[in-house]
């Protein structure tokens, strides 16, 4: 080992795992060290319930990490990643046995919406398709980093994006397309009538026709392995069970970078208040089921997709996410739901299936809504609960517990709101950047948000590499 490393990581989730790759294949130097005993931080995957049933307690589904520019450019499949498309992306049902769809095509999906809708989908996403490449290099990353490399699309997209949900939404007149655009801007666990979160719809939207929503054979562990072999294959040395309390534990290095929240980097490099205007959200409760059967939904179309969001009507979506960021208990929660082991037998026993589902919640909050989330899948999944042989639930405290990042549950590490939407985690010319000229923050608190897709890690790492360039 040298005297002094090019860079410690603390953190190896896929933002801590992807700046050290961006980092070792440059020719750093670069250790990471990780509190927990396995690595992954919100990609892992684990037997939650009974022997053989293999759960993901975190992310499921990667439209965002198939599309990743970072992911893309790293030989993650020659270190065994691979990726499995169910056969449709997205449902969304409804009471009455229909579905809205999302699938490779605009229009097959736009279809699925009604006649009354179908043109206006295809208008909104049309001038788009063909240019993922591209949008997602301008879009997953600081905005004001650099020209962009489509400044055409980027403006065009942009001023959709910037839009909240509810607005762009006002171009459809039926209450599926209304109802699935919604869901799709839910991702970002802040109300539609938020600032951008049109954007998190439209770009959603798009991955479903451009690269689909696929999960990873084996789990979502498996972006976090490849990754983790990738680092190990360029010479860089990975440490579990290690907690960092305080810069000084840590090797002598010229940068450190922190897969961590602004919180914790700030405790642990002594910053004092340097993030103490960031704002964390709303929370979750996750409950990971065990399943005798596949989930018995009415709408035929959601036993073929990878993912199902439960809770048809826009309305009935913004108001789930509003009593959540204000603080109030679910009664009628909305459902992003994901069955992995349809396309993936690996994921359980023969004949039975694992299934993931979360409703959002207060930051913090130590209820129970197990009860709530199971009538809403009864309401479109009659039987369901029959099948259930094991649960194991997760609400806001057990999620903080399981990832330090989750601050009072918040699964995005920082709220999607206000300003903070588009500058996180505050202002300044290099987000990853702090006042210590060798520490960096590389987590989902920092552009372009939260989601496994390594591009905060991408970014941190050329914020790191250009510091040590010019030491």
């Amino acid at each position: 080992m040298p005297s002094m490393l090019d860079a410690v990581v603390v953190g190896a989730g896929p933002n801590g795992l992807t700046a050290a790759a961006e980092l070792a294949r440059r020719g750093f130097s670069v250790e990471v060290f990780e509190a927990a005993e396995t690595i992954g931080g919100g990609a892992r995957t684990e037997e939650l319930t009974l022997p053989g049933f293999r759960h993901d307690p975190c992310s499921a589904v990667h439209p965002l990490g198939i599309g990743s520019p970072a992911f893309a450019a790293m030989p993650l499949a020659r270190h065994g990643l691979e990726w499995l498309q169910p056969e449709l992306a997205l449902a969304h049902p409804f009471p009455d046995g229909s579905a809205a769809i999302l699938t490779g095509s605009v229009g097959e999906s736009a279809m699925s919406l009604g006649p009354q809708d179908a043109g206006a989908y295809r208008r909104l996403l049309a001038p788009y398709l063909g240019h993922w490449d591209t949008l997602a290099q301008d879009f997953l990353r600081t905005p004001w980093d650099g020209l962009p490399r489509d400044p055409y699309h980027w403006a065009r997209f942009g001023m959709s994006a910037i839009q909240p949900a509810t607005l762009l939404a006002r171009r459809f007149r039926g209450a599926k397309a209304r109802g699935l655009f919604a869901g799709l801007a839910a991702h970002a666990i802040a109300p539609t009538s938020g600032i951008a979160t049109g954007g998190i719809a439209l770009l959603f939207a798009l991955a479903a026709h451009e690269n689909g929503w696929p999960v990873p054979r084996g789990g979502s562990q498996a972006i976090s392995d490849a990754l983790a072999s990738y680092v190990r294959e360029l010479g860089g040395a990975i440490r579990t069970g290690t907690e960092v309390k305080r810069l000084d534990e840590l090797p002598p290095a010229r940068a450190y970078v922190f897969d961590t929240s602004p919180t914790a980097l700030a405790r642990i490099a002594g910053l004092g208040h340097a993030y103490r205007g960031y704002r964390y959200g709303a929370s979750c409760f996750k409950i990971d089921y065990a399943l005798s059967g596949p989930v018995p939904w009415t709408a035929k179309e959601a036993r073929r997709a990878g993912t199902v969001h439960v809770g048809p009507t826009a309305g009935e979506i913004e108001g789930a996410l509003r009593a959540a960021v204000a603080g109030r208990d679910p009664r009628v929660p909305f459902l992003i739901t994901a069955q992995p082991s349809l396309f993936d037998p690996s994921r359980a026993p023969e004949g039975r299936h694992v299934f993931w589902a979360y409703g959002h919640v207060p930051a913090g909050w130590e209820g129970d809504a197990t009860e709530v989330i199971e009538r809403q899948l009864e309401r479109f999944a009659p039987g369901f609960r029959d099948l259930v042989l094991a649960r194991a639930v997760a609400g806001p405290p057990q999620l903080a517990v399981r990832n330090a990042n989750y601050v009072g549950g918040d699964i995005a590490c920082g709220a999607f709101a206000g300003l903070q939407t588009v500058i996180r985690p505050k202002l300044a010319r290099v987000p990853y950047a702090t006042a210590h000229p060798a520490v960096f923050l590389c987590s989902s608190a920092t552009p372009p948000g939260p989601g496994v897709h390594g591009m905060s890690g991408h970014h941190a790492a050329k914020a790191v590499w250009r510091r040590l360039r010019a030491a």
